[in-house]
């Protein structure tokens, strides 16, 4: 009987090579897509630097810390991370409840269930600028909501409240990505053992206390995927302030700090300070990501 020598590993290559092969597109991929754009804006952050002509020699002075410095007294600035604050707090917990929520019952054998199923998705892909003009169209001063209010609308209207106009634009941007995340969910319930439930049924639990025992911590790990997507997608919040409140009004009151980045780096040419505010919030959100992350996968 012949004995079959156990594979040597390579301190390089590993015990499996051809792993490396499969892997090595999506490390190619992340390092151009994100790792060598983090770099550049981190090297941009330093220095007073503004864009050029293609070939222009220009002089961009080492600036140290001083565009960081700006960004934590810049009243604008704190605003925009404030309005993203509170676009995060209505956000996130309304995604993952009406998601998870939607999910179970779209799991369950109801009539037109696959209806239901590409209606919620619709949403998220249609195109982002014909969705706002319906959300436009609804909550503008003159809009539909405000007609049916009559006498209870809000004066100022919605989208030009400073109260109200950010947590309007966290309710369109939960609506819209809704069905992404329902698929998500739906894909893990699948993976929740139905003995589970004949168990809790045989013990006299309601729909509402197997729904808490048993399909919540079922899916807590597509649970955490969605709070760190929507984190991670809230953050980079850009197109809907842009468009349903006219670049971030009423004064900044649902101003994002992307759209801020935007202003400041492509309209007004400072890109090295809208270099610091872009990682200031990838900082910013690495530590929610990572707080949500601990919190959600304890025992």
């Amino acid at each position: 009987m012949t004995r079959t020598r156990p594979r040597r590993r390579s301190p390089l290559l590993g015990r499996q090579p051809i792993g490396l092969a499969f892997v090595t597109p999506y490390v190619v991929f992340l390092v151009a897509i994100f790792a060598y754009p983090l770099g550049i804006a981190v090297y941009m952050s330093f220095y007073d630097w503004f864009f050029a002509a293609p070939g222009a020699v220009v002089d961009r002075p080492f600036v140290g810390l001083a565009n960081y410095a700006a960004v934590f007294s810049d009243p604008a600035i704190l605003r925009s991370f404030l309005n993203i604050a509170i676009f995060l707090v209505i956000n996130v917990p309304l995604t993952v409840a009406l998601s998870l929520g939607l999910a179970s019952a779209l799991n369950a054998a109801i009539p037109f269930r696959t209806f239901f199923r590409v209606s919620f998705y619709v949403p998220y892909v249609t195109a982002s600028v014909a969705v706002v003009g319906v959300w436009y169209f609804l909550f503008s001063s003159g809009g539909l909501v405000n007609s049916m209010l009559g006498d209870l609308a809000p004066d100022p209207s919605w989208l030009v409240n400073s109260t109200l106009a950010m947590p309007v634009i966290a309710v369109f941007v939960t609506w819209k990505q809704l069905g992404f995340f329902i698929l998500l969910y739906l894909a893990a319930l699948q993976n929740v053992p139905k003995e589970l439930y004949e168990s809790a049924a045989v013990d006299g639990a309601t729909r509402w206390r197997s729904f808490r025992t048993v399909t919540v911590p079922g899916v807590r790990p597509a649970t955490t995927l969605v709070v760190l997507l929507a984190t991670i997608t809230g953050a980079n919040l850009f197109t809907e302030p842009y468009l349903l409140t006219n670049g971030g009004g009423p004064n900044g009151a649902s101003a994002s700090p992307v759209l801020v980045m935007y202003q400041r780096g492509i309209e007004q040419g400072q890109a090295g300070f809208a270099a610091a505010i872009g990682i200031v919030l990838v900082i910013g959100v690495l530590i929610i990501s990572l707080v949500n992350r601990r919190l959600l996968e304890r025992d």
